[in-house]
């Protein structure tokens, strides 16, 4: 006999209405069970979607840092989680988030809902499989039932990619970013609500907005027909499309530093060598592997992206190390 409770007991309790929990908890106490078999009913559909701290599009590789937004859609979903607003997630446990639980009348509105709450999910900067979970709900094998365990490796590329931007997502974000000047031009002088004003020609309201490396210049009286779901959060603006995040920010001028090259390997999560299987100055080919990081219960293999000479090696075995450190660099042999 299996003593534990599944991480998908709530989807028994939502289709039962009995509280597992206190039953084990009564029982170990040396109570009956609160009910017999035939007591017992089942009335609707359950879902149950576990939401990691993960980056679909790189393989699903653990994303830690702090939750500087968490909003969970406890209003539409059932919610279990241990974390909240401001908590780290980091490298040394299981990277669940929260179980997201949704119920109705049959499978299809329990999808519904799930859909629902995913869609109203708000996490950052710590990516999630949100869109992914999104994506499967939204898979057309999924919707009708038709789906066994290999439809990620079937259908991969298409339910980890990630969803398109449209000049409507630009537009939120225009308008998110222009909030508070908006806001203090409502409380102060007459001058600073004439926004876009320019002598002896019409008023030109209009704000330039960054996403990553591309910059657009948004007409606000453009943008107020826009719509969708955003937030604003330190230093820019979250849109959200399908789950996914896009962080919209005023321009950046500064220089910056030197873009990392092709050949540099590149920590992509914190966590520890567990084995280094090159030496500075030795031939690599494409593909081979040159390192493994283990964090969260995975192991990553970094392989090399061209055939090359391995010019510069940081990494030790046994040796913990953070997200972006610079591991080795390969310089492509042109002989």
């Amino acid at each position: 006999m299996n003593t534990r409770l599944q991480v998908e007991h709530p989807v028994t309790e939502e289709i039962t209405g009995v509280d597992l929990v206190e039953w084990q908890l009564r029982v170990a106490s040396g109570e009956p069970l609160p009910m017999a078999q035939d007591e017992l009913s089942i009335d609707g559909w359950a879902m149950e979607a576990r939401l990691y701290a993960e980056d679909p599009a790189k393989g699903f590789l653990p994303s830690i840092g702090t939750l500087e937004l968490a909003d969970f859609p406890d209003e539409v979903l059932r919610v279990e989680t241990g974390v909240e607003q401001d908590d780290e997630i980091s490298p040394y446990y299981d990277p669940m988030i929260a179980k997201l639980v949704s119920r109705g009348e049959d499978r299809d509105k329990a999808m519904m809902n799930l859909a629902a709450g995913l869609l109203g999910l708000r996490v950052w900067p710590v990516k999630t499989n949100a869109a992914f979970l999104l994506s499967c709900l939204q898979n057309s094998h999924f919707r009708s039932g038709d789906v066994t365990t290999g439809l990620i490796a079937q259908e991969g590329d298409a339910l980890t990619a990630a969803p398109e931007m449209s000049d409507n997502e630009w537009a939120i974000g225009a308008l998110q970013l222009f909030a508070p000047y908006y806001a203090q031009g409502e409380t102060g002088g007459p001058w600073s609500r004439e926004y876009g004003f320019r002598l002896n020609a019409p008023s030109q309201a209009r704000i330039t907005i960054q996403h990553g490396g591309e910059r657009r210049t948004m007409m606000l009286e453009e943008c107020v027909t826009a719509s969708g779901f955003s937030a604003p959060v330190d230093g820019g603006a979250l849109v959200f499309v399908d789950a996914q995040p896009f962080l919209f920010t005023l321009p950046s001028f500064s220089a910056g530093g030197a873009a990392q090259g092709d050949g540099a390997i590149i920590a992509p999560m914190p966590g520890k060598v567990t084995s280094v299987e090159i030496s500075t100055g030795e031939k690599v080919a494409k593909g081979q592997r040159l390192l493994t990081l283990e964090a969260m219960k995975m192991e990553h293999g970094l392989t090399a992206p061209f055939d090359g000479v391995v010019t510069e090696l940081n990494a030790v075995e046994g040796a913990q190390v953070q997200v972006d450190a610079m591991l080795a660099r390969i310089e492509k042999d042109e002989a």
